[in-house]
C-alpha cells in the first residue's frame, strides 16, 4: 500500500489536502499530497506503516472536506476483457474483507462509470468469495474492500475499516428532494441530521413538540424539515415564508433580522442558513449556545473563494475559544456535506 485516497467534492481538492496534511502532522505521520484541481480526490503518499498509523490515530469524523478515505496501492491498468481478474491480481497486501464496493469520483466523467461499477460488483464479489478474499456474507466488523474506477481501463484498489470511515461507500448520502418543500436547501438540514445525530437518538433529540428557531428562514426550506418533525418553529426573516408552512399552525413568522433576534424562551434547536460573513455567523452561533438560548444548533458557513480551509479553521477556533472563555462545554463538529456547495455545515451541542 502506497497511499491514502481521499474522495471530496470537485473543486475542493486543495482544502482536502491542506486538512489531511495538518492532521497527519499532528498524528506524527509524514507524507505528501498529490492532487489535481477538479479531479474529485486527493492522494496522500507515505510509507505503508505511516499510512496505517494515520488511519488508526485520526478519526474520520474529524475530516471536514473528505467524503471517504481508504488505504490503497498504485493506480493500475484494467484488462477490459477481464476486469475481475485484473482487480484480483492487485489484492496483495489487502486483508480479508467483509464486503466489496466499487465507486467512482463525483465528477461528470466519474458518473459515467456508475453503470460499470454496478455491473462489476456481483461477479467480482462472487469471485472473491470463491478465492476466500471476501466473507461469505457482508460483514461490517472487518475491513471493506474499495475499488475506485478512474476510467473504464484504470482503477485503484484499497481497503478501510468501516468503524473509521463513512458508512456510505462513496461518502454520499443520496436524498430525494421532497416535492412540497419550499427549496432544495431543505436537503442540507436533512443530511446534517443524518451526519451529526446517531439515528438511535433521533427520537430523543428530534422529537415532536420541541421548540425550534430558524434564523434567515425564508422561503422555508429548513423550517419545512422542522415542521415535518412536528416541532413548533419561530421563523426569523424579513422575507416571505411559503404559505403552506404558515397554514400548518406550527410556524410563527417574525419579520426581523436574524442577527438581532433573541428568543423569549429557550429552544432546543436553532438552525441557520444565512448568506453572511462566515466569521460573523460563527460568532453569533456561539453566542446562542453561551446564552443558553438553544441546546443544539446546525448552521452553514458560506466560504470565500480563496483561503477556504483557513477561514473554516478561524471560525471553528473562534467558537471553541468563546465557549471556553465562557466556561461552557460543547461538542463542535463540521462537514462539507454532499448537498453543500461553497459552504460547510456545522453542529454545536451544549453539554449539561
Amino acid at each position: 500500500m502506497t497511499q491514502i485516497i481521499l474522495l471530496c467534492r470537485q473543486g475542493f481538492e486543495a482544502e482536502t489536502a491542506a486538512e489531511i496534511q495538518e492532521l497527519s502532522a499532528q498524528a506524527g505521520c509524514f507524507g505528501y499530497c498529490k492532487t489535481q484541481t477538479n479531479q474529485g480526490y486527493v492522494s496522500f503518499i507515505a510509507e505503508e506503516h505511516q499510512l496505517k498509523q494515520l488511519i488508526e490515530h485520526v478519526s474520520f469524523r474529524r475530516l471536514i472536506f473528505t467524503r471517504q478515505w481508504f488505504i490503497a496501492g498504485d493506480e493500475f491498468e484494467l484488462d477490459t476483457s477481464n476486469r475481475v481478474d485484473s482487480i484480483f491480481s492487485q489484492l496483495e497486501g489487502v486483508p480479508h474483507c467483509g464486503e466489496v464496493e466499487l465507486v467512482h469520483v463525483d465528477t461528470n466523467e466519474g458518473k459515467e462509470l456508475s453503470r460499470l461499477c454496478k455491473s462489476l460488483t456481483a461477479p467480482l464479489a462472487s469471485t472473491l468469495r470463491k478465492k476466500n478474499k471476501l466473507s461469505a456474507k457482508r460483514n461490517h466488523k472487518v475491513p471493506r474492500l474499495m475499488i475506485l474506477l478512474l476510467e473504464d481501463q484504470k482503477a485503484i484498489v484499497g481497503y478501510h475499516f468501516t468503524n473509521n470511515a463513512c458508512k456510505w461507500p462513496d461518502g454520499i448520502l443520496h436524498l430525494k428532494s421532497p416535492k412540497d418543500a419550499p427549496s432544495r436547501s431543505t436537503l442540507k438540514l436533512e443530511e446534517a441530521w443524518h451526519w451529526f445525530i446517531p439515528k438511535r437518538q433521533w427520537g430523543e433529540r428530534l422529537s415532536a413538540g420541541m421548540r425550534a428557531v430558524d434564523l434567515g428562514a425564508a422561503p422555508g426550506g429548513w423550517t419545512w424539515q422542522l415542521v415535518k418533525r412536528s416541532m413548533m418553529v419561530e421563523a426569523i426573516d424579513n422575507g416571505p415564508m411559503k404559505g403552506d408552512l404558515m397554514d400548518s399552525g406550527q410556524v410563527t413568522h417574525h419579520k426581523e433580522d436574524g442577527f438581532k433576534f433573541s428568543p423569549s424562551k429557550k429552544a432546543h434547536w436553532m438552525v441557520c442558513d444565512m448568506a453572511e460573513s462566515p466569521i460573523k455567523v460563527a460568532e453569533r452561533m456561539a453566542q446562542w449556545i453561551i446564552q443558553d438560548w438553544c441546546a443544539e444548533t446546525v448552521f452553514n458557513l458560506k466560504l470565500p473563494m480563496k483561503k477556504r480551509y483557513q477561514e473554516v479553521r478561524e471560525c471553528l477556533d473562534l467558537i471553541e475559544k468563546m465557549c471556553s472563555d465562557a466556561k461552557i462545554e460543547v461538542d463542535i463538529a463540521a462537514k462539507h456535506l454532499y448537498h453543500d456547495r461553497e459552504e460547510i455545515t456545522c453542529h454545536i451541542r451544549r453539554r449539561y
